[in-house]
């Protein structure tokens, strides 16, 4: 990390902590709101601030393309040691993973590292709505998801150029 960037975080975490108030604990383990979010770690979405959460209501998770499948462990660990209830995949527009595919990056892997990783899926998405229906079915027939689980799982968009969320299913 450069040391730019390094005292930038710290003096960015020394303002944070200098406002941070007995309020802004919640040290309760369960999330307030008993819901785990799946979303993309890309940038252009922050789902705490899209989805008006606060420290302590929600699970986020977060990988490449907001897979369900990648998100599964921790899930599992979310509702079976936390407690919630219901779970949000949230995929976005301009997505990174739209925007390749597997022998692109299979390509760049045997290019860059010299590493043959044909054998990998990197979960290209092709159409985002399709990817959010596949996730949330996955879900919703996945044995490790508890019934009442599954019926609170939905899937959503959110538009990375206006901040909105359009349910898919």
């Amino acid at each position: 990390m450069t040391l730019i960037l390094e005292s930038s975080i710290v003096a960015a975490n020394e303002a944070y902590a200098a406002k941070f108030t007995p309020e802004d604990v919640n040290l309760q383990l369960p999330p307030v709101k008993e819901v785990a979010v799946v979303t993309c770690m890309d940038t252009n979405i922050m789902p705490a601030s899209a989805l008006g959460f606060k420290l302590g209501d929600a699970h986020l998770i977060r990988n490449g393309g907001g897979s369900a499948r990648e998100a599964l462990r921790s899930l599992v660990v979310s509702q079976q040691l936390f407690g919630t209830k219901a779970i949000l995949i949230i995929k976005h527009t301009d997505c990174a993973m739209t925007k390749f595919d597997n022998p692109t990056i299979h390509s760049l892997i045997k290019k860059n590292l010299g590493v043959n990783a044909d054998d990998q899926d990197f979960g290209s998405i092709e159409d985002i709505e399709q990817a959010v229906r596949d996730e949330v079915e996955f879900l919703k027939t996945h044995e490790l998801i508890p019934e009442v689980v599954r019926g609170n799982t939905t899937g959503w968009i959110y538009d990375a150029m206006t901040g909105k969320l359009t349910k898919v299913v």
